[in-house]
C-alpha cells in the first residue's frame, strides 16, 4: 500500500484522480477498481465527497465531478490573473481571425490549456480547456518548451516523443533546431503535429515586455487553410504583446 493511499487525504486524492477527460464519469465499482481501494472504502470516500459537493451522482448511478470542486479550481490564482488579462486580447484576436484562439501554460513537462475562444465555424480540435498534453506534442507546447528551464528541455528531449501524426517531429536534433528557431523568431507554425486536420500558429506570452514566459497564445486553423498561417503572425504577436504588457502592469501594481 502506498503512503499516499494510507492517509485520509490520500484516499480522497486517489478517488478524484479517477476522473479525467477520457473518464468524466465513473461507477462506484470503477472508482474502486482504478484506485485500488476496497469497495467499502471507496463508497465512504465518495459519499463524503458528494456531501461536500466535490462529486455528484447522475440518474444512472454513476459519479462525476461536482460544481463545488469546479468553483474552487476556477479560482486558481496562477491562471485566474492570466485569463483575466488575456481574455480581451483573445477576443480581439478572434475578431481579427474568426479561428480557434487558445491559451496554455506549462506544468512540469505537460501543457495545460486554460482558456479558449472558438466560433461555430472554427475547425474541430482535440484540445479543450483543462486538457493536458505532453509539452512536445503541440505548437503552443513547443513555444513553452523553447523557453522552459534547461533541465525541463533536456528531460523532454531525452525521452521518446509520441508521433501523433505522420508529420509529428520526433527526431531530437530536428526538435532542438525548432526550439532555437522559436527563440529567435517568436512565432512558430506547427504543421499537423497533433492532428492531420489542423495547423497551429503560436507565440510566447511574457510577464512584461521582456519578462519570463508565462504562457503561450495560439491560433488553430484547418490544415486546408494552411496558406493563411503567415498572415496570422502580425495579429497573433499584437495580442501576445498586449497580454504581456497587461501581465507586467498587474504584476507591478501588486508588488
Amino acid at each position: 500500500m502506498s503512503r499516499t493511499r494510507s492517509t485520509a487525504a490520500g484516499k480522497v486524492l486517489e478517488v478524484l484522480s479517477a476522473f479525467d477527460r477520457d473518464h468524466p464519469s465513473r461507477t462506484l465499482s470503477e472508482i474502486a477498481q482504478c484506485t485500488g481501494l476496497a469497495l467499502s472504502t471507496a463508497h465512504r470516500v465518495v459519499a463524503e465527497l458528494a456531501e461536500w459537493g466535490a462529486l455528484e451522482r447522475t440518474e444512472d448511478g454513476s459519479w462525476h465531478v461536482g460544481l463545488r470542486l469546479w468553483e474552487i479550481v476556477s479560482g486558481c490564482p496562477r491562471t485566474q490573473i492570466l485569463r483575466d488579462a488575456a481574455l480581451p486580447f483573445m477576443q480581439d484576436l478572434y475578431e481579427a481571425t474568426h479561428e480557434n484562439i487558445q491559451l496554455a501554460v506549462r506544468e512540469g513537462t505537460d501543457l495545460v490549456f486554460v482558456e479558449r475562444i472558438a466560433g461555430h465555424r472554427s475547425v474541430e480540435l482535440l484540445t479543450m480547456v483543462g486538457s493536458r498534453f505532453p509539452i512536445g506534442s503541440t505548437g503552443m507546447g513547443r513555444v513553452l518548451l523553447a523557453h522552459a528551464p534547461l533541465d525541463i528541455q533536456e528531460e523532454v528531449l531525452d525521452s521518446p516523443l509520441r508521433a501523433w501524426t505522420p508529420h509529428t517531429v520526433t527526431d531530437q536534433r530536428t526538435l532542438r533546431a525548432q526550439l532555437d528557431l522559436i527563440r529567435r523568431e517568436q512565432v512558430f507554425v506547427s504543421d499537423r503535429q497533433l492532428s492531420e486536420s489542423t495547423v497551429a500558429v503560436a507565440a510566447p506570452v511574457r510577464i512584461g515586455p521582456a519578462g519570463p514566459v508565462s504562457a503561450a497564445l495560439g491560433v488553430v486553423i484547418a490544415a486546408s487553410s494552411a496558406s493563411r498561417a503567415r498572415g496570422l503572425r502580425e495579429p497573433l504577436l499584437r495580442a501576445a504583446y498586449g497580454i504581456s504588457d497587461e501581465l507586467g502592469r498587474r504584476t507591478r501594481t501588486t508588488l
